[in-house]
């Protein structure tokens, strides 16, 4: 593949971060490809824009057009993850591969539950104790130049209880079934709750695999940042070129 013929990459974060968690990986990558990474509605720069399926959708073409490169290979994190596959359901002909990143788990019945809790319970605790909790929580597990663009864009508490409200209940693995393109599924290798239906989301796609990062967690590109880019370059690197 030559590098005309690569794709562009669109990174897409996960719950409460922003377009600052990729920092490794957009750093690692903007010498060989045409990279952006987003911020959805609610989320950093978009922080007093409404949450919703629809604007997140937008957000991604609108990424997706701006590295004018046609189809793009889109990397979703968790939520980021989920609204990627709602993108790969409504804008086929803008993806070219989709990375599903600690979003391989259904979140139709039981499995919801704790996770309508744990948003209710954000929704009722003050911003700036978890914000605090989470600076903590970060600075103590990663390096700093792993996390510094993180923590310097801050959170989206006030968003999460509407994005999960509208996530959980939708997804399982018959939504590969919308994916038009190929895909990766990438998970830490220790993230039990997130990756526990990947073999099911793999099996509903004609062209999905599994790849786990070895003793990471949920922020497997934190966890090991090397790892989650290499996959995802090697990944890049094997899809067909566009047209």
């Amino acid at each position: 593949m030559t590098a005309a013929d690569a794709p562009p990459l669109v990174f897409v974060h996960g719950t409460r971060f922003s377009a600052g968690q990729w920092s490794p990986q957009i750093t690692a990558l903007r010498e060989d490809f045409p990279v952006a990474a987003v911020d959805l509605p609610g989320h950093g720069s978009r922080s007093a824009e409404p949450w919703s399926l629809d604007a997140a959708t937008e957000v991604i073409a609108a990424a997706v057009d701006s590295l004018g490169r046609g189809p793009a290979l889109v990397v979703g994190h968790s939520l980021g993850g989920y609204a990627s596959l709602e993108f790969a359901r409504r804008r086929p002909h803008h993806l070219r591969g989709l990375v599903l990143a600690g979003a391989s788990a259904s979140t139709r019945g039981p499995w919801a539950t704790p996770y309508r809790y744990v948003a209710g319970l954000v929704s009722r605790l003050p911003a700036d104790r978890l914000a605090r909790w989470n600076d903590r929580l970060l600075r103590r597990l990663y390096p700093a130049e792993v996390v510094e663009a993180t923590l310097r864009a801050g959170y989206a508490f006030h968003t999460l209880p509407a994005a999960w409200d509208e996530v959980l209940g939708r997804f399982d693995a018959g939504s590969m079934r919308h994916v038009a393109a190929p895909v990766l599924i990438l998970n830490g290798e220790k993230d039990t709750v997130f990756r526990s239906g990947e073999a099911e989301f793999a099996r509903a796609h004609p062209h999905a695999r599994v790849e786990l990062i070895p003793r990471a967690r949920h922020l497997a590109n934190f966890d090991d940042p090397d790892a989650f880019t290499d996959a995802v370059r090697r990944f890049a690197l094997q899809l067909a070129p566009d047209g």
